[in-house]
């Protein structure tokens, strides 16, 4: 599985290291990403989630319901 996030779909994103001497070697800056379980009450299960933190902020802020409501709705249009 890539490492991306499932809700905010953010990605590594790459750039150049730089020493003293200013050489440049390419690098990846990744991103903050836990593995989340949440408990879905209309589904009466867990479901297990690849998120950033920015992602588990939004879900705490909201409910995982409508996150996932929301996610839904987009990809159906």
């Amino acid at each position: 599985m890539s490492r991306k996030c499932q809700i905010t779909g953010k990605k590594n994103l790459s750039g150049n290291k730089k020493s003293h001497a200013l050489n440049s070697t390419k690098r990846k800056f990744n991103i903050n990403l836990k593995n989340h379980k949440f408990w879905i009450s209309k589904k009466k299960k867990f479901i297990k989630l690849k998120l950033s933190t920015k992602a588990i902020r939004i879900i705490n802020k909201k409910s995982i319901e409508k996150v996932l409501e929301k996610i839904n709705f987009k990809k159906n249009k």
